[in-house]
């Protein structure tokens, strides 16, 4: 009586699939997968991220470039 038997095990997913239905199971089988899919596509990405280091950029105002808040400030 300590552990289930194969015969147990196939009852109950009888049982299961009788009460949801296959089309239900099917559906969240395939989003459990999705879900597990995209976890382990998130942590991959996250590590790369971290393994790169970032670039250092400088915003530098040229001639042509305008400011509109600034103009806006002016204009006010």
């Amino acid at each position: 009586m300590g552990s289930f038997s194969i015969w147990h095990w196939l009852i109950v997913l009888v049982i299961i699939a009788l009460v949801f239905g296959t089309k239900k199971l099917r559906n969240m089988g395939e989003d459990l997968g999705g879900a597990v899919k995209g976890f382990k596509k998130g942590m991959a990405d996250a590590t790369a991220t971290d393994d790169k280091k970032e670039a250092v950029t400088q915003k530098v105002q040229d001639d042509s470039t305008i400011d509109v808040q600034a103009k806006e400030k002016k204009d006010a």
